[in-house]
């Protein structure tokens, strides 16, 4: 008797499978629960970070001096010196000047020049410790002007140049040689640097990286 008591009691005790798979259940909640925590508390950490990191490149664009370009247009004698770019945003009047300056002025279209490229100039400018105005020998240019200057020279004059899209300068500095000017662009690695010695002008775009 005593011996099947214990046994009831032991057979008792022992929990069933239903009751198992339910402990196991639990036991994987909690776990799953705690992951998700972590992953929660991790995330906000991250999106913390990146929040913080983003305010302070805002900051130091805002206390980033401002950009100057100054520029002639040796076609209608024009010059520009203009603050384009001031406190992390491009200003719109001295954008619409530029714009005016860069036009074709064989139709007299004036085109929105690429803010990028504006920039590319401006760090060539500084690269090259130019103080005066630079000389801009073609700035836009309508696909109308570009098919003129393509049949008259097939080899300097690219289908669908980017100068079409405001998107490319030719331009020289006085007193400074055309291969200067070529070597201190290909450094800035900001697109194409076409070399034109015969005429007297390096082509800049901010196209893909590429040299001719």
């Amino acid at each position: 008797m005593m011996k099947d008591a214990d046994a009831r009691s032991s057979t008792t005790a022992r929990p069933g499978a239903g009751e198992s798979h339910a402990t196991e259940r639990r036991h994987l909640d909690r776990r799953h629960l705690l992951r998700a925590g972590l992953g929660l508390a991790a995330a906000t950490a991250s999106a913390g970070g990146t929040l913080f990191a983003t305010e302070e490149a805002e900051a130091a664009t805002l206390r980033a001096p401002p950009r100057v370009l100054s520029l002639v247009n040796l076609h209608t004698g024009e010059k520009v010196s203009a603050e384009y770019w001031s406190k992390g945003r491009y200003v719109r009047d001295a954008m619409r000047a530029i714009n005016h300056l860069l036009r074709d002025h064989r139709s007299n279209t004036v085109h929105p020049i690429d803010p990028k490229l504006l920039d590319l100039v401006h760090s060539l400018s500084r690269k090259i410790g130019r103080r005066g105005p630079i000389e801009i020998v073609s700035g836009y240019r309508s696909p109308e002007s570009n098919a003129m200057l393509r049949e008259a020279d097939h080899s300097g004059v690219a289908q669908n140049s980017y100068h079409m899209r405001g998107m490319a300068i030719d331009l020289r500095v006085p007193n400074m040689s055309t291969r200067q000017l070529q070597r201190a662009a290909l450094g800035l690695r900001g697109g194409g640097v076409g070399y034109y010695p015969d005429s007297n002008f390096v082509h800049v775009d901010v196209g893909p990286l590429r040299h001719w």
